[in-house]
């Protein structure tokens, strides 16, 4: 079975002029190819969607129109993780403007700060793997893990999980259950409650088909915030073991490796988290990170440009820090390991703490290593290999890892191009937003 955005497709063979008639005949068709109904009913309903769309075509006011970026989500890279990704974040922390968060979305962290009282308030949330929809209770398990996982990051002991699952109108109720199963799974073991939530169908009526997608959210509590702007330029890098989580599952199963998804089922990472937030050399760390977001090359870059100074990361240890059977994995697919997520936790501290760091890791059961140095400079990241240092910035896209993947992971659009369609989207959205505020504002 698959998943059809039945609207889409009529509006869009609309725009190409096909007549009504021929619209209604085609739709009835592709909704027999899903739905084992009747074809009269099958016609019912595309009319019914016809109807709608014709319905809603052409409205021009301010609230239901919007400035096209001219630019595919698929084409920009927006969800993979890579340049093209970080750039339309930073785009949405434009649109958001200023505001009063101790670390808002313009310092592109692991996840939010405000103050209550005398505690800091975090707030983060993960959607889950776009590949595992027909693998619910891992999408539930590494959705979740992965939110607990950026809510440690910033300092925080997590409170309560919330969590929000879209299930296309055929999709099995099961899948429901089974996701919920998998965020339980991460939320029992560590005596965090899953306690609000949402649960709708993707599109309503208007996507068919058994595509799931969904989130997990956190709160957490906190009095140390170890935000990416706390880097500081004599800091050294620390990083754990990562046997990775929804990428790697993904890796895994699209290659025909579904025995490497088993050394993704564990909480290292968060007991390691845990017992550092615990620990009286927590104080002392300025800044953690999971690598995640296009692995090394990306978390590093996006730290180096937040806190405005050089991260020099050294490529001799990496490579021993992957669990073996993942690693055996990434080589045998030639998928580059400093471009994918490991799931690692790296921690930046000053260098007199290190090895207290290190022994407190070590007694959760994981490994941690030196990887690397903060040193004055302009916000940028490097690498030294073999000796070399050189330039450490992330690519277009995450490192492909995925038989789809490599394929779309091709040269496209001129990048320049493409962003200043981004641009004038972005500054349409803000000021779209101004316009509706001063008339809010006035009522």
């Amino acid at each position: 079975m698959y998943t059809m955005d039945v609207e889409g497709f009529v509006r869009r063979s609309m725009k190409k002029n096909i007549p009504e008639a021929e619209i209604k005949t085609r739709l009835a068709e592709r909704i027999l190819d899903i739905k084992t109904i009747d074809p009269a009913y099958a016609e019912e309903i595309a009319g019914a969607v016809i109807e709608e769309a014709k319905i809603t075509s052409g409205l021009t006011s301010d609230l239901f129109t919007y400035e096209p970026a001219g630019v595919t989500m698929g084409e920009f890279g927006v969800g993979s993780r890579g340049s093209g990704d970080f750039y339309a974040h930073r785009k949405i922390a434009h649109v958001i403007g200023k505001t009063n968060a101790d670390v808002g979305v313009d310092q592109m962290d692991d996840g939010g700060v405000v103050k209550a009282g005398d505690q800091y308030v975090i707030t983060t949330v993960d959607g889950m793997h776009s590949r595992l929809s027909d693998f619910p209770f891992l999408a539930g398990f590494h959705a979740a893990r992965a939110t607990l996982r950026d809510v440690y990051v910033m300092g925080a002991t997590p409170v309560g999980l919330i969590s929000d699952v879209h299930i296309a109108d055929d999709g099995d109720v099961a899948k429901l259950f089974d996701y919920t199963a998998g965020i339980t799974t991460v939320s029992d073991a560590l005596g965090v409650p899953l306690i609000a939530g949402s649960t709708l169908r993707i599109g309503g009526d208007m996507v068919i088909g058994d595509r799931m997608t969904g989130c997990v959210g956190v709160v957490g509590v906190a009095s140390h915030v170890t935000a990416r702007s706390a880097t500081a330029p004599g800091d050294v890098l620390l990083m754990t073991e990562g046997s990775g989580g929804g990428t790697i599952c993904t890796a895994a199963l699209y290659s025909g490796n579904a025995d490497v998804v088993d050394e993704t089922i564990n909480l290292h990472f968060l007991k390691a988290c845990d017992r550092l937030i615990h620990s009286d050399v927590f104080c002392h760390i300025h800044s953690m990170t999971d690598v995640t977001n296009g692995g090394l090359r990306g978390d590093v870059h996006e730290i180096a440009d937040t806190a405005g100074c050089t991260v020099v990361v050294e490529d001799a240890p990496l490579r021993g820090l992957i669990a073996p059977k993942v690693l055996e994995l990434l080589d045998k697919l030639g998928i580059d390991y400093l471009g994918v997520s490991l799931d690692a936790l790296l921690v930046i501290a000053p260098p007199e703490y290190a090895d207290e760091i290190i022994r407190v890791v070590g007694e959760a059961g994981v490994t941690m290593k030196r990887i690397g140095y903060v040193r004055e400079g302009e916000g940028v990241a490097r690498l030294v290999k073999d000796g070399v240092e050189d330039a450490f910035t992330p690519k277009f896209r995450e490192a492909p890892y995925t038989p789809l993947k490599k394929v779309v992971d091709r040269a496209g659009r001129d990048f320049d191009e493409m962003k200043r369609g981004i641009d004038r989207a972005a500054d349409a959205a803000k000021a779209k937003k101004e316009r509706i505020l001063q008339r809010l504002n006035q009522e």
